[in-house]
């Protein structure tokens, strides 16, 4: 009893320094409460959870330790996961990189003014046409917003090696052989609900009024920048 209660302390600690150290799910969660409010960065936690989910699963059944000595899987996880950073990234960079690209077409002469001005009439009747089902586009491109938020977390943490090995770390150095499995699956329920938690918390942080108040100005220049340190760790996993 007494070395299950080391054993707990152990896990939870580790589990909660692990949980608040910087890294890209960190990146990803203020980016996405930035751009797209509290709710997408809760659902972006979910999809943390989830993912984290998945490197217990496969631990539990005995197949982490196996997995962990296989570089060639380690490699492959690592270019992947290094990928979706890099895709991330460029994604939050993409705008301003589109517009340089336009202004550059339009520095060049190939302006279609006239053709916009004349299809905007057209469009404006259209939209007017539509307005008793404008609700339902809306629903369905938050849903697809929320899907896209709980997709980008869970391939974060899913694709992370460096995920994978602290989860194999942690069942096979700290938690002992003669616990149970019952004790093993609560252990890992409890890491997901961590990581759930906290990044909730982080979500709702960066959401509250008197922040949103405070980065209204420069919140453009802060999805920038978490873009940018997003493409970095990218670089990073990948130069590993």
């Amino acid at each position: 009893m007494f070395n299950l209660s080391i054993e707990l302390f152990s896990v939870a600690m580790i589990t909660l320094l692990a949980v608040i150290s910087p890294g890209p799910d960190f990146v990803l969660i203020t980016k996405q409460a930035i751009s797209n409010g509290r709710r997408a960065g809760v659902v972006c936690s979910l999809g943390i959870g989830a993912g984290i989910s998945v490197h217990l699963l496969y631990t539990l059944v005995g197949l982490g330790m196996l997995l962990s000595e296989q570089s060639w899987l380690l490699n492959t996880m690592k270019i992947l996961g290094a990928g979706y950073l890099l895709w991330l990234g460029g994604s939050a960079l993409w705008p301003d990189l589109r517009k340089i690209m336009k202004w550059r077409r339009s520095h060049l002469g190939e302006r279609n003014s006239d053709e916009r001005s004349s299809i905007n009439p057209v469009v404006s009747n259209e939209s007017s046409n539509e307005s008793p089902n404008a609700s339902q586009p809306l629903k369905l491109k938050a849903q697809k917003g929320l899907k896209a938020s709980f997709m980008s977390g869970f391939i974060c943490n899913a694709l992370n090696p460096k995920t994978m090995l602290f989860i194999v770390a942690l069942f096979s150095q700290v938690i002992s052989l003669e616990t149970s499995i019952g004790v093993q699956l609560v252990y890992g329920v409890y890491i997901a609900i961590a990581h759930i938690i906290w990044f909730s918390l982080v979500a709702c942080l960066f959401t509250t009024s008197a922040i949103q108040s405070r980065i209204q100005n420069a919140k453009r220049w802060l999805e920038r920048l978490s873009g940018g340190v997003m493409f970095l760790f990218g670089v990073k996993l990948m130069s590993q």
